[in-house]
């Protein structure tokens, strides 16, 4: 369990603030295993949603490193910072500000939506010592991101379409109805669960309460993107990544087909896995299924020659 494991947390001092770093350390290590690395998503949502990946822990034998990116949750808050800081290239200095801080030099990367962006960000970087890459319902683009968040938007109940519509270009769309609405997208194709599990309603409620990241760099929800990210695309890049790649994805994910397909198409080392049933959070929807796929993916890359 979780809750048995050996868990230290460490702040790390990044750009005039902190950045909030947990590891997770298994009760049993293994030799010459490398560690993993869990990039959270949102932008802005916090480690809390993906934290049960730190099972992993225990069930491969090597420490989980989990942080909560700047901006949000437990690390400095900059709600003052203009538009202009909040882009990837502050994320990707940040993770290895991070990792030379706890002094790993060969590791694994697992990112979860934007996480998995950031992921690739970092990959076609091509970092010494990566040795795999996990990119787990993410888009290689936001332009397919938004193709795909209106094709599952019209499926939606003709009341609940027209509600989003009438909020969006009035405005109002921290209006009751226009969240309410917004639930009926989030049950479909965000996480299925009922109840919503406690560790995604912690993220949701610390982004809601500070929410300068998720807004500045999103938009106000899923599929109303509006930020900086806006224009986001690596697909152009993506033949750089070196790293063996697993990309994850649900049958209902908001992250259709159409949006990861391209790591799966352009980078030389990729393959992908879809969970039948699963949507967005697969991690949370189908954790032992879930994390069964990323360990054995992990040990096949334990030993394997890093290529910078």
């Amino acid at each position: 369990m979780l809750s048995a494991m050996p868990i230290h947390t460490r702040l790390t001092a990044f750009r005039g603030g902190e950045t909030w770093v947990q590891i997770t350390t298994p009760e049993t290590p293994k030799p010459d295993v490398y560690p993993l690395f869990v990039l959270h998503g949102g932008p802005g949502m916090a480690h809390d949603y993906v934290r049960n990946i730190a099972e992993l822990a225990d069930e491969t034998g090597r420490p989980v490193v989990h942080y909560d990116q700047i901006g949000c949750g437990r690390s400095t808050h900059f709600p003052d910072a203009p538009r202009e800081f909040w882009e990837p290239g502050l994320f990707v200095d940040e993770f290895h500000t991070v990792r030379e801080e706890l002094g790993i030099e060969r590791y694994h990367l697992l990112g979860q939506s934007w996480g998995g962006m950031l992921g690739a960000e970092i990959a076609v970087r091509r970092p010494e010592g990566l040795a795999s890459l996990s990119i787990c319902n993410s888009p290689a683009s936001m332009e397919l991101w938004m193709a795909a968040a209106a094709l599952l938007r019209a499926e939606l109940p003709e009341d609940t379409r027209l509600a989003l519509d009438r909020h969006e270009a009035a405005g109002t769309v921290t209006d009751p109805e226009y969240l309410a609405a917004t639930q009926e997208f989030y049950v479909r194709h965000v996480c299925r669960l009922v109840p919503t599990p406690q560790d995604f309603l912690d993220s949701e409620a610390q982004m809601e309460a500070e929410p300068t990241v998720y807004h500045t760099m999103n938009g106000p929800n899923e599929f109303h993107v509006l930020g900086t990210l806006k224009t986001w695309t690596i697909i152009d890049r993506l033949d750089r990544i070196l790293a063996p790649t697993l990309v994850i994805a649900g049958e209902f994910d908001e992250a259709a087909p159409a949006t990861w397909r391209p790591y799966v198409e352009r980078i030389p080392a990729a393959r992908s896995h879809v969970f039948d049933g699963a949507s967005h959070c697969t991690h949370l929807e189908q954790p032992e299924e879930f994390r069964a796929v990323v360990a054995a993916f992990l040990a096949e890359h334990d030993h394997a020659p890093v290529r910078a």
